[in-house]
């Protein structure tokens, strides 16, 4: 044994044995800069609620964002996120509140440690917080470590130097790997088999693996995989709600009576347009999967990395047309949905500005939702609406509201049943029938009757500057054409002073 120790000194004197280089992370470029602004949740709550950590972007749409932090003695428990959109005099603005909710494992105090996060390539930084979880009847049970096998004698060292003389002497030890058979499946899911024309279809994308092949099978390459899968999924007639979902973490599901880890890989909520069935084609997924060594050996990694591609089964969504419209009504909104009302004051007099908030809630395709259109009634003016609606994505629904904001001038006293001048038609898809929503609002109008002619007067005769200049104005008529002669007659000035300023400055030079 002398002799080989000799020579493993003399290789390693000569530079022959090295170690390996440590590998250097990139760093991808930032992107544009874009404003937006972190929000944390409660400081101090009980155990059995979430602890936020939202962000919120407006004027521009969510490109990409980086994870949410890990906190310690919390649990990620999903996302949600939630759009408003604002109409204002024709001109749209929108917002997006992105929320991750944290659940404790136990009461006490915890610490957040500063954290950024990047939204469309702005840093977000956050000082952090101390966080303290109320005493409730829930606990979380600590898991005790495997024991390590400990350090190996420093006696037996040297065997790995004349492990590796012995591949430098051209004597390996060939290694078999075997492909152990995993019960893995990749699967998209919408939640119902038929759907009416504008009712709410939820599809996720799903990679399910057994608890026992975690360390057989890995992800490769999904976020170069996924923009064609979904474009595969898209469906050429329905409105698509996509959710805003980046990381990927497992839940515990039961398939067929057996546990199973579920990876959410994508989630949206399509709204047929037409009695077209929505049709998923298969497709396909390609993960790291490896062999396991035939013989482990102790301090190796005993697997060798391979791939294996997953194929989901097609799926496909029956539409049923709407039944026909009944005569003289106006299209309905597919959804669930309830009505909420209030005014903007007590009292109501007539010729007076009167602020009237409609809100439709519930869940259905809230963008294709139009305003509905005041009926007329004598005595009445309508205006508007201006528009707000905000939407929300959450546990694979879209729910919102839309808020119509309309002013209403009566003419004339009495009682105004708002439920005869704004009407919203709206099809029940759990009924499968035509329903209509009314305001329930009665509004008691006192004060004389406003007669046309002074409804203008009457209208603006709260605002103290339209009054001022009302009271000071000329009420003498004007000849239509009096602009074309004033202008002809202020010609005829300009071209006289012209004429008088060249005859005096031919004089001059006289």
């Amino acid at each position: 044994m002398a002799w080989r120790s000799f020579f493993l000194w003399a290789l390693l004197l000569a530079g022959l044995v090295a170690a390996p280089a440590p590998g250097y992370a990139q760093t991808a470029a930032p992107a544009a800069e874009q404003q937006a602004a972190l929000e944390l949740g409660r400081s101090s709550f009980p155990v059995n609620e979430y602890f936020t950590i939202a962000f919120r972007l407006s004027g521009a749409p969510l490109e990409r964002y980086s994870a949410f932090p890990d906190i310690e003695g919390f649990k990620k428990s999903g996302k949600t996120s939630t759009t408003t959109t604002r109409t204002v005099g024709g001109r749209s603005s929108m917002e997006l509140v992105l929320t991750q909710r944290y659940a404790a494992f136990a009461e006490g105090e915890f610490v957040l440690k500063p954290f950024t996060i990047t939204v469309n390539g702005q840093v977000l930084r956050s000082a952090g917080a101390t966080l303290r979880v109320l005493p409730q009847a829930a606990g979380a049970a600590g898991s005790t470590p495997p024991a390590g096998a400990g350090p190996p004698p420093a006696g037996k060292q040297p065997l790995v130097g004349i492990g590796n003389l012995d591949q430098l002497l051209g004597k390996p030890k060939p290694q078999e790997y075997v492909e152990p058979r995993d019960n893995a499946f990749l699967s998209v899911e919408p939640d119902r088999a038929t759907a009416w024309v504008g009712e709410p279809v939820h599809v996720g994308l799903y990679f399910y693996l057994a608890p026992a092949d975690q360390g057989l099978l890995d992800f490769y390459r999904f976020a170069e995989q996924l923009p064609p899968i979904l474009r595969q999924l898209r469906q050429p007639t329905a409105w698509e709600e996509a959710f805003d979902e980046t990381d990927i973490r497992p839940d515990s599901v039961r398939v067929g009576g057996k546990p199973y880890l579920r990876y959410q890989l994508h989630e949206a909520v399509y709204y047929p347009l037409s009695a077209r069935a929505l049709t998923f084609p298969r497709v396909a997924l390609q993960m790291k999967k490896y062999r396991l060594a035939k013989r482990p050996v102790e301090g190796d990694d005993n697997r060798l990395e391979g791939y294996k591609t997953y194929f989901s089964q097609p799926r496909t969504v029956q539409v049923r047309a709407l039944p026909p419209v009944p005569a003289g009504a106006a299209p309905s909104a597919v959804g669930r949905y309830q009505l909420r009302e209030g005014v903007g004051s007590t009292s109501f007099r007539t010729g007076h500005t009167i602020s009237y908030t409609l809100t439709v809630e519930g869940e259905g395709n809230l963008t294709a939702l139009a305003p509905p259109v005041p009926r007329p009634l004598p005595g009445l003016e309508v205006y508007g609406p201006e528009v707000h609606q905000e939407l929300t994505r959450a546990d694979g629904r879209v729910t919102g509201r839309k808020v119509l904001r309309y002013r209403l001038v009566p003419r004339q006293p009495g009682r105004l049943r708002l439920r005869d001048v704004l009407r919203v038609p709206v099809f029940n898809p759990d009924l499968g029938r035509y329903d209509t929503l009314r305001p329930e609002l009665e509004l008691a109008v006192t004060g004389p009757a406003v007669t046309p002619p002074q409804e203008v007067t009457a209208f603006v005769r709260t605002d103290p500057f339209y009054a001022q200049q009302l009271a000071n104005a000329d009420a003498t008529l004007m000849d239509m054409d009096t602009p074309r002669q004033v202008k002809r007659y202020a010609n005829l000035v300009l071209a006289l002073l012209l004429v008088l300023a060249g005859i005096g400055w031919w004089t001059a030079r006289r």
